[in-house]
């Protein structure tokens, strides 16, 4: 069985939302969720910053991080696997990094937008 451990802010409505997806599909409770915000120190395998500048996860004891990480989480989830072993196929990894990292520019608006939505929801 894959050991694995994803890290998220959950001071981000984007991660919280998605987080709280990937939670739903894990009924086997594959994956254990590190919220960066509410860790404590000795939780997190790298600088607090780094993990909340991008996605990490790690996988049987390898620090994952971006396009990988997100691999390896869609690879514990059944419902997902295929996506996961799809991001393992030659050239496939470069690729989804480089949208990873297009969606990291945009991503502080897509923050914002998100925040708006939930202070006018409540």
């Amino acid at each position: 069985m894959t050991e694995l451990t994803v890290w998220y802010d959950g001071g981000c409505p984007l991660c919280r939302r998605e987080i709280a997806l990937m939670q739903r599909l894990d009924r086997a409770e594959a994956i254990t969720f590190v919220d960066v915000n509410k860790a404590d120190g000795g939780s997190c395998p790298i600088d607090r910053a780094d993990l909340l500048a991008r996605f990490h996860a790690r996988e049987n004891g390898v620090l994952l991080s971006g396009a990988a990480a997100f691999a390896a989480m869609w690879r514990a989830i059944p419902r997902l696997r295929w996506l996961g072993l799809v991001a393992k196929a030659p050239g496939m990894l470069p690729l989804l990094e480089q949208a990873y990292r297009v969606f990291l520019r945009i991503r502080p608006r897509l923050q914002r937008l998100a925040r708006k939505a939930e202070q006018n929801a409540a």
